[in-house]
This record gives structure tokens, C-alpha cells and sequence, in this order.
């Protein structure tokens, strides 16, 4: 082989070698993209098939669905549209005789085999009280029952003010399973909403074994967001937390689960904002 033609190969190899590295020599993985919430506030009142379309038309890989109501629509609607339901949220109500929607059995065959995940919001009870983890672990692993032969995994989704408020707390109840049959999720609002910018990188170690989702939105600081001086749910061009730190943990972790876009609250047509939001996840994720 002529010897140019080999030194041009060879840097060429270690050329592209470089751009699939991501910063400090980590691999930065493909994470499915879906968006969330981008229903509850749009003032065009889209339909689920126009939802659908939209996010298909603006790149984004699969929608979440809150709740059960019209879950069998928005399946068969993304299906149509190429996109995946990734994950549907779901309550548990621990204070309850029926601590969760017993239609569950009934309706979640609709996203059967799918990959899709099942969000849980635990409420009822005194966030972080470990004095419930039985209670807990007993309701979940009827989810468990429901969900796992399904194909549909059940995560754990910390959300400010309810029991599993932290991801501490989901990691607890997650220990708790085998073969990690229940995951853990990481939501940066929630997460900035009590815990302290300094703490991030902890949180997700903490995290990692069980970690099988996350959802991001531009955000400032937590430190503005629990002095009021801050806005917690903005698009995702927007705000003073700079994704990149996060991100740049994430590579590090070898993160490649999915990653949703959390919409809700944010005003307006929701095509406009999600185009913004998709025009900077792009430049975060080339």
C-alpha cells in the first residue's frame, strides 16, 4: 500500500475516533428523545393524533402519556405516527384501600411489548418516610405482577412533595427487587426543587445501577429555584442551570436510557416552544 494513502487512512481513524468521544475521552451515547406534559398547557388544544404528528415532524423519537384515560388512543396513534410511547405515568395512593387504578391490568396490553416503561408518583404518605418502605415494596410489586409480563418496566419517578420526593428514596425501594425489575428515574426539576446544585453528580451515582430514565427542561439553579428567584420549567433554551455539567456526568455514568423533554406548565403554542427545545438538544447532543 502506497505509504500516503496509509498515514491518510490512519488519520483519518483517529479523526472520527475524536468525534465519537465525548469530553475527557467519554463515549457520548444515543438516548431516545421524547417530549412530556406537551399536551397539558397547549393553547391549540392539540388532539392526540395532532400531538403525535407534531413531535414526529419536529425529530423527536417517543411520547409519554400521562395517566390511563385515552392510553389505548395514544398507542395506536404513535404507532401510526413512527413514534414509541415511552413512558406512561401512573399514581399510587398509599393512604388508599386501592392504592392504584385497578383498570391497570386491562389496559396497559396496549403498549405490550414496546419497551415502554411505567412511571410511578407515590403520594399518601410523608415524603421520605422509610417507615412505609413495606407498604411500598408490597403495592409495587403488585404493579410488578401487572406490568413485567407485559414487557412494561416499572420505574420509580421522584416528584417534590410526595413520598418519593427524592431519588434516595426510589433507589431504597428499587434494592429492594431482584434482577432490577423496578427502575429509578431522575427529573432535574424536581431534583432542583430541594437538593443543591453541588450534589448532582452523587444523586446520579447513586442512581446509576437503577437508573432508566430521565427528563430535562431549561432550568435555573437550584439555589434560585428555593430562594423564588428562579423559574423551574421553561423550554430547554432557557435558564441559568448549564446542561452541559449534567450531560457531561451522564457520559461519564455511560448513560444511553432514554431522556424526555418536560413541557409541562409551559405556556403558548407548544409547537413553538418545542422546536426551541429540539433546536438545543440537538446542539447538546450532536
Amino acid at each position: 500500500m502506497n505509504c500516503r494513502l496509509l498515514v491518510s487512512i490512519i488519520i483519518v481513524l483517529i479523526a472520527l475516533a475524536a468525534v465519537s468521544n465525548g469530553e475527557g475521552g467519554k463515549t457520548q451515547r444515543k438516548s431516545p428523545f421524547f417530549a412530556l406534559c406537551m399536551d397539558t398547557h397547549d393553547e391549540k388544544k392539540r388532539s392526540i393524533e395532532e400531538q403525535n404528528e407534531m413531535l414526529r415532524d419536529l425529530g423527536f423519537d417517543g411520547v409519554a402519556h400521562l395517566w390511563l384515560d385515552k392510553l389505548p388512543e395514544r398507542a395506536l396513534s404513535a404507532k401510526k405516527a413512527g413514534l414509541a410511547v415511552i413512558q406512561v405515568y401512573f399514581q399510587v395512593d398509599l393512604a388508599a384501600e386501592q392504592p392504584f387504578d385497578a383498570r391497570l391490568s386491562e389496559i396497559l396490553p396496549c403498549i405490550k411489548d414496546q419497551g415502554a416503561q411505567l412511571a410511578l408518583l407515590i403520594e399518601g404518605g410523608k415524603p421520605s418516610d422509610a417507615s412505609v418502605d413495606d407498604r411500598v415494596v408490597e403495592i409495587v410489586q403488585k404493579i410488578v405482577d401487572i406490568a413485567d409480563p407485559l414487557g412494561v418496566r416499572v420505574v420509580l419517578y421522584p416528584h417534590r412533595s410526595s413520598w418519593n420526593e427524592r431519588v434516595s428514596d426510589c433507589v431504597r425501594i428499587a434494592e429492594r427487587f431482584s434482577d432490577k425489575k423496578v427502575g429509578v428515574m431522575f427529573n432535574l426539576c424536581h431534583w432542583a426543587a430541594i437538593d443543591k446544585s453541588e450534589n448532582l453528580e452523587s444523586v446520579l451515582r447513586l442512581a446509576k445501577p437503577y437508573l432508566a430514565s430521565i427528563t430535562i427542561n431549561g432550568i435555573d439553579t437550584s439555589e434560585e429555584i428555593q430562594a423564588e428567584k428562579g423559574n423551574w420549567l421553561q423550554p430547554l433554551d432557557a435558564g441559568s442551570f448549564d446542561m452541559k455539567v449534567l450531560f457531561k456526568i451522564l457520559d461519564e455514568l455511560g448513560y444511553s436510557e432514554p431522556v424526555g423533554l418536560q413541557c409541562y406548565g409551559i405556556p403558548g403554542d407548544a409547537r413553538i416552544h418545542l422546536e426551541r427545545s429540539m433546536k438545543k438538544w440537538k446542539a447538546l447532543r450532536p
